[in-house]
């Protein structure tokens, strides 16, 4: 028996990266898991394939978090297909993963550039969240990704930083809130992951050597690194933790 045999979790952006990682993980220790997906149908129903391939159960269901209308389709196909697979709606964790990268300074950014990334990385997590909490189980978790660019200043991502800092005031805040249901809310903060978003940093030698040049550790982390974080978050284990953003960049820039 896993420590999560018998909960439900939803893992956003979970078609590839840090939110795959965490959707293999979570399943591997007996969650079924929702694996949502914004635009990459295929790759969500291939972590599905993989879970269930060793023994786990999942579902893909594809929304785009960017927008009230995306998160309420969400939600409408979660109910749907909780109830049919579950026989209740209600889940147990919710890991607020989806978001996009962007690599802009302060004087590069437009409106634009910015509303995309807020919309995607600070308005997404909020709203799901809200939608969430009546159907959050009392004990469960919400875990949010972060970033170490809210400790370490980055000013190439500018704007992206910023909304990284919001994840963590809303973690702090929400993690108050919830309190008195006994549900536990967690910030991780990786630094830079080998994942789709940090590949154009990582496919030059310049890159890989600033990318594990950060880490005391001297290398760049894997999405195992963070998921394993995610894991011990999701468990009861992590009973007396709450409100915490926890550095997980391999300890860059001590």
């Amino acid at each position: 028996m896993g420590m999560l045999t018998g909960k439900i979790a939803v893992v956003t952006g979970a078609s590839r990266g840090i939110g795959r990682g965490i959707a293999l993980r979570l399943a591997r220790d007996g969650a079924f898991v929702v694996v949502h997906y914004g635009r990459r149908r295929h790759e969500a129903e291939g972590v599905v394939s993989e879970i269930q391939q060793h023994g786990g159960a999942a579902v893909a269901i594809g929304a785009d978090l960017s927008t009230i209308d995306g998160i309420h389709q969400l939600y409408s196909e979660l109910d749907i297909a909780l109830r049919e697979l579950r026989g209740d709606y209600r889940f147990d964790i919710l890991v607020n993963n989806a978001g996009i990268g962007q690599i802009l300074t302060m004087e590069e950014a437009t409106v634009d550039s910015f509303d995309e990334v807020m919309n995607m990385n600070v308005k997404g997590p909020f709203f799901v969240t809200q939608r969430a909490l009546p159907r959050l189980r009392d004990g469960g978790r919400i875990i949010n990704i972060s970033s170490f660019v809210t400790r370490v200043a980055s000013p190439s991502v500018f704007t992206y930083s910023m909304s990284k800092g919001a994840i963590d005031v809303f973690t702090r805040a929400l993690a108050e809130e919830l309190g008195n249901r006994s549900i536990t809310v967690n910030a991780i903060q990786p630094g830079i992951i080998n994942t789709e978003m940090n590949a154009g940093t990582l496919q030059h030698q310049d890159g890989q050597q600033y990318a594990a040049g950060l880490s005391t550790f001297n290398r760049w982390g894997e999405p195992e690194d963070i998921a394993d974080i995610a894991a011990f978050l999701a468990s009861n284990d992590s009973r007396w933790v709450t409100g915490q953003c926890i550095d997980a960049s391999g300890g860059s820039r001590l």
